[in-house]
Parts: structure tokens; sequence; C-alpha cells
């Protein structure tokens, strides 16, 4: 019977999927497997969406965003019977490794996947970058650019009309798009969820940048940043700054526009590498691995030791564009 590699991905979609799962069908392919599809991550898996993929099925996605194999959440596979079943599921196909696409809760499907004797390797794919393993994750570049593209939009309502915008940017426990995109927008303000924040200092330094002559402002949130400051919402957070500065101020949530969007040249030559290197490993008999970006090179680790690890919050940086915005 002929070896056959399944891909999937799986949680939250991210620009630069479609190149990976062209990377890892092709690698493949050119090694002599099968590539099996799988629809809709896990849940695709337990309920039988896969279809077999040929070098043709993955012409013209390397420039799509989203995922071409779609995406979807499974609670039965947290469970010890689904995980047996997804498992089941790949012998009657077949598969002997499979590459998952996603994130740290995809990884944990991956390992218990292992456990059942499926070999596994896993793909950093999210815009958050929250994964402590891999310096990089597949769609955050994406990401950070459409949110300074989208920001620059709203730069210049706020320059006409001399008003501060609060703009909440996506990472639910981390800052790492907020850090960067509010760097390069030049913001006066970066609130992120790693480093507590007093808005009664950022409003002070508002005011006094105003008395400089500056008349308008870009205050940039992380989603997850909004309850470290007992507030509700980004419009909470700008009600208090209009409160405490004087200055007309507007929330903006830019939401799940951050996902999607054709992937960038980095997302797309990075995933398409990861993908590569996942097979490779596949074909070297490695399991319960994960792919990542370590001092700029692609490499490997064990899913355990990756899940494991706690990924540290450049203050460095956040320093550095704190203290050049005024």
């Amino acid at each position: 019977m002929q070896k056959a590699i399944g891909v999937l991905t799986s949680g939250g979609d991210a620009p630069g999927m479609n190149a990976a799962v062209r990377a890892v069908a092709r690698a493949a392919i050119v090694r002599g497997y099968k590539v099996y599809g799988i629809q809709r991550g896990y849940n695709g898996l337990l309920n039988g969406e896969v279809e077999e993929l040929c070098e043709r099925d993955v012409s013209g996605v390397i420039q799509r965003g989203g995922t071409v194999l779609y995406t979807a959440r499974c609670k039965e596979f947290t469970t010890p019977e689904g995980v047996k079943k997804g498992a089941e599921k790949c012998r009657e196909l077949g598969i002997e490794g499979l590459v998952v696409i996603g994130g740290d809760g995809s990884f944990r499907g991956a390992r218990d996947l292992c456990g059942e004797g499926i070999r596994c390797i896993g793909l950093p794919g999210t815009i958050d970058n929250d994964i402590s393993c891999t310096e990089y994750t597949i769609g955050y570049d994406t990401a950070m650019n459409t949110a300074v593209e989208m920001i620059d939009k709203l730069r210049d309502t706020a320059q006409s009309h001399d008003r501060c915008s609060v703009v909440e940017v996506m990472g639910r426990h981390a800052g790492w798009i907020a850090l960067n995109v509010g760097l390069a927008v030049g913001a006066i303000g970066i609130l992120v969820p790693e480093i507590p924040y007093d808005l009664g200092k950022l409003s002070a330094k508002i005011k006094k940048s105003q008395a400089n002559r500056k008349q308008h402002f870009i205050v940039v949130v992380a989603e997850g940043a909004v309850a470290t400051a007992n507030t509700s919402s980004s419009e909470d957070i700008a009600k208090k700054l209009m409160e405490l500065s004087g200055i007309e101020t507007r929330a903006t949530i830019l939401g799940h526009v951050q996902r999607g969007g054709a992937p960038t040249l980095r997302d797309r030559v990075i995933a398409s590498e990861m993908g590569y290197y996942a097979v490779e490993l596949l074909n070297a008999g490695a399991s319960n691995r994960v792919v990542g970006l370590k001092n700029g090179k692609v490499y490997d680790i064990d899913i355990n030791e990756g899940l494991a690890m706690k990924k540290p919050f450049d203050e460095k940086l956040y320093r550095a564009a704190d203290e050049i915005s005024f």
C-alpha cells in the first residue's frame, strides 16, 4: 500500500496556511506519498471529511488568505474517546503521518494522536505570534501589515478632527501585534496584557504632547489588555481617556479583518519552508515534533517541551516605543 500523509488546519485561520498546505502536499507527492487534505481540522477527521490532494489541487492557493481546508473547533477531540476515534480514522486511510497547522491547542491534539500511534508534526499557524517555542508564527506578518494599513487610514480622520483614536488589535493573551503595530504607526500609547498601564499617566503624556503642538493621537490596545485596567471594552478606555485629557476620543476595533487578505512575502516563504521541513521530518521517521523558527532558522522541538516553554515579552522594544512616542 502506498504510504500516506495527512494535513489539516485547526483553530483560528491565519494568512499563509495555504502556502503551508501547498508545500506539505507537493513535498510529500515528490517523495512518493499519497496526500490527504482533512477539512475542518480534527472535526473533519472524526467525520470523514477527507479528500486526496494531487499537485493541481494546491495550485493557485499560495496567494490566498484563510485556509482552503477550512477550520473548526472540536470538543470531541479533547476527550480520550475522540482521540482514539481520530487515530482509527487515520489508520483506515493508511495515514502514517499527519501535519497539523495551528496553535497550542492544535499541538495538544497532535501530541495525543502520537500517543495513539499516529506520527504528527505541528506547524505554528496563528496571527498572535503567541507560541512559545518559535520566534515567528504563520500569519503574524500579514496581520500586522493589515493593522498598520487600517490605522494609517484612521490617522487621516483623527488628524482632520484633532482626535485621539483608540484602536484595538487582536491579541487575547499576547501583545505582540499591538507592540509592533504601535511602534510602526507612532502610537502615543501601547497597551498590552504583559505590561501594567495607567490611563492617568497616558492621559498626562497626551496632554504634554498636545502642549507641544501635537493635535492628534493614536493609542493601540491589544484585546487582552482591556481587562488589565479594569475596563470592559476599548470604548470604555476611550471614554476614560477623553474624560482625563479633554480630547475627543473614538474607539475602533479592527477585529477579524486582521485574519484576512493575501499573505505577505514573509508569510508565504516561511510557511512554505516550514511545510517542506515537516514532510522531511515525517519522511525521516520523526514524530511528536513542532516546527519553529529560532535565530531566523527553521528547527524542530518535541511537542511536550515546546508546550512547556514560556515566551518572554520584548520589554526593551516596548520601552523604546514608549520613549520615542511624544
